[in-house]
């Protein structure tokens, strides 16, 4: 499966917001937008004006690299948004939010969406007792999420016991257990991530 392989770091660079790529990293003097908070290349620095059209553009990749996806995924995750009843924008971004890979990220089970991807491919998780090792998985509310038991012993999740975790009010953690359960759906009020998703919407109805 095709994947972004480049330096994770310029995305945010570009993007002109921390996407949290990085897991800890993000979070210290070390962090490249904290750095250098201009585009990458050698015109980033150079003044530009941006159109709707760019405005729009920006907004799209900027969601779609937070979460992780290319962008055969990410246009058929907002045709199914477009489908379902609702707003669409705020359909997209819980249906992104719903995805097990992120839902794995905002339990605490993995320090950034990259890395819950990784550990979701290896096969680290189960929903409700069965192994699912598919990052798009889309959980559904009173699912439970949990660390195999094979794989409770790695050191990895081991120093989980020992971290203090906050999580989003959708989910709930039973840490010593290594699993979580989806209370319900998010809201729009409950993600925090920086999208303006009507910008999505207009880009896609062109």
């Amino acid at each position: 499966m095709a994947r972004y392989t480049d330096a994770v770091c310029r995305l945010c660079r570009r993007e002109g917001a921390k996407l949290f790529l990085k897991g800890d990293r993000c979070y210290s003097p070390k962090c490249a937008l904290e750095r250098r908070a201009y585009p990458p290349g050698q015109h980033g620095q150079g003044r530009k004006k941006t159109s709707d059209y760019g405005l729009q553009l920006r907004e799209k990749q900027k969601a779609k690299r937070f979460y992780g996806l290319l962008e055969t995924q990410f246009h058929n995750t907002f045709l199914k948004a477009e489908k379902r009843k609702g707003i669409t924008g705020e359909n997209l971004l819980i249906m992104l939010e719903t995805r097990l890979d992120n839902t794995v990220f905002r339990m605490g089970f993995a320090s950034s969406r990259k890395e819950a991807r990784q550990l979701v491919n290896h096969g680290h998780f189960t929903v409700n007792g069965k192994k699912v090792d598919i990052p798009s998985f889309e959980v559904s509310t009173g699912d439970t999420i949990a660390v195999k038991k094979r794989s409770q012993s790695s050191p990895k999740f081991k120093e989980l016991k020992d971290m203090q975790i906050t999580v989003p009010n959708w989910v709930s953690v039973d840490i010593n257990k290594l699993e979580g359960t989806v209370l319900s759906l998010p809201t729009r009020e409950d993600i925090d991530t920086p999208v303006a998703e009507h910008l999505i919407v207009e880009l896609y109805s062109k």
